[in-house]
């Protein structure tokens, strides 16, 4: 035993060997033939059973002195007289096996620590693993992700496109429609005009009692019509189409022109 295992023992503190305890031992400890020491609190509830069996081993503990509590820091006059009038190699050979069960304990919690180094260990790389894997899901979800959003963006210029198409069509066309509806008012109006103007005069009856109503004729202008042979005369009073009442012959023309001279 080299002076660094001495001064690890001598260092550290032993700790209750119970499963769910593992708290560090003071004022009193239950020791066991099998190498194992409990707190006060464990050692005196697990030892009061019959059959007396060690928590951590399972282990049989039947004989006197398999079970001994002892006091951890005992005073210095137990320590004068607890090995008092022993020969030396009596007291050497206590002192080995003190040693012994000391360094069984150290021994033991560092098994102990290296066990659970190693199952920390193994759930550490274990939920690396797990989160590698999460991580690679998400890249590629992120990837897929960013694809659509690649083609999301390509659908909507094409969109935009489209739709400044459709926007400059619109534009043409309401031009046109302002156009079309300009000429078709200026039309409307005309046609308006050109009816006004080709309606005849409405007819308004007199009423008069006792006589039939009259009807109002427009007043016609005089109309004259020279031809190469015959002149006809016609009245203001006769209708179109009818036959004129005075023919003239083509002789007597130089005679009408002064006739109608007058006034």
């Amino acid at each position: 035993m080299n002076a660094v295992t001495l001064m690890s023992l001598c260092d550290d503190t032993l700790l209750c060997n119970f499963p769910k305890c593992r708290s560090k031992l003071c004022g009193f400890a239950w020791v066991t033939a099998c190498s194992h020491v409990f707190c006060d609190r464990h050692g005196s509830g697990e030892f009061s059973r019959s059959p007396v069996i060690c928590p951590a081993c399972s282990s049989a503990l039947s004989g006197k002195l398999d079970i001994v509590r002892t006091e951890l820091s005992p005073s210095d006059e137990y320590k004068a007289m607890v090995l008092a009038g022993l020969r030396p190699d009596i007291v050497l050979d206590i002192s080995a096996r003190a040693l012994a069960f000391w360094s069984y304990q150290v021994n033991q919690e560092r098994m102990y620590q290296e066990y659970s180094i190693s199952r920390a260990e193994a759930q550490l790389k274990q939920m690396e693993k797990v989160l590698n894997q999460q991580n690679q899901c998400r890249k590629l979800e992120l990837s897929a992700m960013r694809g659509e959003i690649s083609s999301l963006k390509k659908v909507m210029e094409e969109y935009k496109r489209k739709y400044s198409e459709v926007s400059e069509k619109l534009m043409e066309r309401n031009r046109q429609y302002q156009k079309l509806q300009g000429l078709y008012d200026s039309l409307r109006l005309r046609n308006m005009v050109v009816k006004r103007e080709s309606q005849p005069q409405t007819l308004r009856p007199e009423f008069n009692t006792g006589t039939a109503p009259k009807v109002t004729t427009p007043p016609r202008s005089p109309q004259f019509l020279f031809t190469d042979g015959d002149s006809c005369f016609f009245s203001p009073m006769q209708p179109d189409g009818a036959k004129p009442f005075f023919q003239l012959n083509s002789p007597v023309k130089e005679n009408v022109q002064p006739f109608l001279k007058k006034p």
